[in-house]
Parts: structure tokens; sequence; C-alpha cells
């Protein structure tokens, strides 16, 4: 009897959990709030315009509106090499940051797991990356077109150089990290050095590294547009720097819009992929 009353008041109280409103759910009401907070924004953007409170070049929200739809609209036009769609320019500074970005982690990844296995060669590498890690991605510009002469080469060569570095230590520390106790077993079954590192560190080190590929992504893809900006040719950097010389600042708009949408996507593709190597646990 006993036992049946206590199943009747967990099933009500489940029933109760379960018929909450729909207005106390918090990503609801987070929503909400977000487009609360993004008409505000709109609403004070218009009326800053039409009281003059900004500069005149600044357009108001409900004509940039309309060129964003403008230009979504129709993504992939090609009227020539100086009037291309936004798509098109987006997805050619993507092609730039992957490659890039995976030069970068081809170099940064099997470097880590050296430094991380082995004390000396982290101590021998370690001043080379504190010299380096904090160097401005422009500042590597200069260098890149003097040594490949080519403005694509140059933007690839800054991309993979800026995003060594997150992925670089991450790899270490992950490397570096791992439990002794997988390593104590490993050693008792007889299993190789070669076997021990693929079947047993990798794997445990990979939340590590990914982590450290989700933080270069994002590096690379403010990178890239500011290296466009300076190397020129197709793609958001430079589309941005040709439309201010136009005084096109809806376009701009556009641009920046675009470029935050795709750093997004970037990062939650790198964001479910940690997810597959943590082995269940949870990532924001």
């Amino acid at each position: 009897m006993a036992n049946s009353s206590l199943t009747n008041s967990r099933s009500l109280g489940s029933k109760q959990q379960k018929s909450k409103p729909w207005f106390e759910n918090q990503n609801i009401q987070a929503l909400i709030l977000f487009l609360l907070l993004l008409s505000g924004i709109l609403i004070i953007w218009e009326l800053g315009v039409q009281y003059q409170i900004f500069s005149p070049v600044m357009p108001p929200a409900s004509r940039t509106i309309s060129d964003f739809l403008g230009w979504i609209s129709d993504p992939f036009y090609d009227n020539g090499p100086n009037d291309k769609g936004i798509g098109t320019h987006l997805f050619a500074s993507l092609q730039r940051v992957l490659l890039g970005f995976l030069l970068g982690s081809a170099i940064a990844i099997p470097l880590g797991i050296l430094i991380g296995l082995s004390d000396v060669a982290s101590k021998a590498v370690d001043p080379f990356i504190q010299l380096l890690r904090p160097v401005s991605p422009l500042a590597w510009l200069p260098l890149g077109l003097g040594i490949l002469k080519s403005s694509e080469g140059t933007a690839l060569f800054v991309i993979a150089i800026s995003s060594i570095w997150a992925t670089l230590i991450n790899t270490k520390f992950g490397v570096s990290n791992v439990s002794t106790d997988y390593l104590n077993v490993a050693r008792t079954l007889g299993a190789s050095r070669w076997r021990t590192i693929c079947k047993v560190i990798l794997p445990a080190a990979a939340p590590s590294i990914v982590s450290g590929l989700r933080i270069s992504i994002g590096i690379s893809w403010l990178v890239i547009v500011a290296a466009e900006m300076i190397v020129g040719g197709t793609g958001l950097g430079s589309f941005v720097w040709a439309e201010w010389n136009n005084l096109n600042v809806t376009s701009i708009i556009t641009a920046i819009v675009v470029i935050g949408l795709a750093g997004v996507c970037l990062d939650r593709l790198l964001g479910l992929l940690h997810n597959w190597v943590s082995f269940g646990q949870r990532t924001q």
C-alpha cells in the first residue's frame, strides 16, 4: 500500500513537471529576450539615423535589412571580377581558411604529441612557442609576401601560422596529462610504444586536441578577413574593403553578419566533433 502511494505521488509529481507553462521554458525565455534586445537595437539604430545622432554615412536599419535580403536572395551572381555575390566571396574565404587551418593542424598536432611525450623536447621548443605565439597575425603578412611572392600563398601562410599555437599547446597539454593508470595498463599488457600512442594516448588526449582545433578555427576565421583586406582578391575581407571605398555601409554590415554566421557554424561543427571524442562529456 505504501509502495503504491509512493508510486502515485511520483507519477503526480512527474505530471506536474511535464505540465509546466510554455513561458517558463528557459529556451523560450531566452528567445523572447533575444528578440526584444534585437528589436531595441534596431529601433535605436533607426531613430539615431533619422534624428542625425549618427554619422551621415550610417544607413537606417530598414534600408540595411532590405539590402541584406537583396544580397542573400542572389548570393552567387557573377558580373565580372569586381562584381560578385556575397556567397562567392564567402566560399573563397572558407576555402582559404580550411586550407590554411589544415596546414597549421598538420604541423601542430604531430609537434604537440612529440613535446607532450618528451620533457626535453618540450623545454627545447617552449621558447619558440613563447616568442612567436604573441605575434600579431598581420605582422606575418610582409614576410609571407616577401618569401612566397603570392597573395594567395601569403593568405594561407598567415592562416597556418596563426592557427598553430592553440592546437599545439592543447595537444601538448592533453598528451602530457594522460592518466598514468592508462599507461600502466598498456605497459602491463605489453603494448608497444607506437600502439600505446595510437590506442591509449591519442584517444585520451582527443578532447583537448579538438578544443585546440576549435580555438584555432576561430582564430583562422578572424585572420582571413584582415588578410584579404590587404592581399586583395575574392573574399569577404576584400569585399568589405571594396564596399568601404564605395561607401556602401549596408553591404559592409551584410558582410559582418555573414562573417559572424559563418564563424558560428564553424565553431558548432568543431563543437560536435568535440562532443563525439569526449566520451559523452557535455560540451557548451
